[in-house]
């Protein structure tokens, strides 16, 4: 663990009794001596505070805003021009081929675009609109934390160190002072629930997480607890459910293209695998990302072959993401199906430990969002 980066937060990790591992280049907390169960829980029930300073935060800056989306939409096929001021939104890079490079949130924040991409791919996208971003300044922020607080307490939480928390959307920025830090928050986050990332200096990290853990209703949740909460949510983990291979019709994310950027739209195409995705748009995809339940109660994981029937020695896909959904009761599962293979209520087979049990394909979300609408 000795070669790797530490967040502002490591310190704080180690007195909590946070059990640490590599991750994307960091040593991050899996869990804590709560476990990841009951993290889960916590977060479903109260609020929990993760740290996701690993994440790579960059600002995107022009002469103007207009100038800078219409720079950034040349290498996401979103709406960027159209997006309000104190706004956010998700979008992706993709490549010529169509497939997610990888996968960010958008947020205008007046004279700059703030993006926040994933820590295994930040220098490679950092490098990417840098070399195709002309004359727009593309500026790491180092010297911040990332944090982000989850569930339906959330907003409880936050307002209880400024009141105009609670006043945010979803998809809300603003820029609030919170136990005397200046903060740049959002009303977001990755588990289906409502809540916040935030954005604070790296000096004020630690003293601001302290600030939200001494709440009765917050605990500190670690990775693995952030990977169930996402999986029930129905959300894509980059490198798993989307990568360079896979596009985002494929992964079912067709509701991330607004009609500007679709073909006979104002500003169609125009980034990179644009042709692909715009002809899956009209089309249809040969393949596509669904939600599976397995029977019984074993989890079916990342990589196992799924067949159409239990004879069949040709795959029809694989699951993506897969493990026990705490809220659900029992194992959850993300897949890439064939589309014949992909109508809710189609039972496909899983290949485990040589035997081929069955799972049902059925809408995602697992566990429906509470996000502040």
């Amino acid at each position: 663990m000795s070669d790797l980066l530490h967040t502002p937060l490591y310190d704080l990790h180690m007195e909590l009794g946070a059990k640490m591992v590599p991750f994307a280049g960091y040593a991050m907390p899996v869990q804590y001596p709560l476990g990841v169960m009951k993290e889960h829980t916590h977060t479903r029930e109260k609020a929990g505070l993760f740290d996701v300073s690993h994440m790579g935060q960059v600002i995107v800056k022009g002469a103007d805003f207009d100038v800078t989306a219409l720079a950034l939409e040349a290498l996401v096929p979103v709406d960027i021009v159209g997006l309000g001021e104190n706004r956010q939104r998700y979008g992706f890079f993709t490549n010529d081929a169509g497939g997610i490079t990888d996968d960010l949130m958008l947020a205008n924040r007046g004279d700059h675009i703030f993006v926040v991409v994933n820590a295994a791919c930040k220098a490679a996208d950092i490098a990417h609109m840098t070399a195709n971003l002309s004359g727009v300044a593309v500026t790491e922020i180092t010297d911040r934390a990332l944090l982000a607080l989850q569930g339906p307490a959330a907003a409880a939480v936050l307002s209880s160190l400024n009141p105009r928390a609670a006043e945010m959307r979803f998809m809300d920025v603003a820029t609030l002072s919170l136990g005397g830090a200046e903060c740049w928050v959002s009303r977001s986050g990755y588990t289906g629930e409502d809540g916040y990332e935030i954005s604070v200096p790296e000096a004020q990290a630690d003293i601001l997480a302290r600030a939200l853990l001494a709440h009765d209703d917050v605990e500190a949740i670690g990775l693995g607890a952030r990977d169930s909460l996402r999986l029930e949510g129905g959300l894509c983990l980059y490198g798993h459910d989307v990568d360079t291979y896979t596009t985002p019709i494929q992964a079912a994310l067709n509701w991330a293209i607004q009609k500007v950027r679709r073909t006979g739209g104002d500003r169609a195409g125009g980034f990179p695998g644009a042709d692909v995705i715009l002809s899956e748009l009209a089309s249809g995809a040969a393949r596509k990302r669904v939600g599976l339940l397995p029977e019984g109660r074993a989890p079916m994981r990342e990589g196992v072959a799924l067949f159409g029937d239990t004879e069949g020695d040709t795959p029809i896909g694989t699951i993506t993401s897969g493990g026990f959904g705490p809220t659900v009761g029992g194992p959850v599962a993300m897949g890439m199906l064939a589309t014949e293979f992909t109508s809710n209520g189609t039972v496909v087979f899983g290949e485990l430990r040589g035997k081929r049990l069955p799972l049902t394909v059925t809408a995602l979300p697992f566990v429906p969002a509470n996000f502040k609408r």
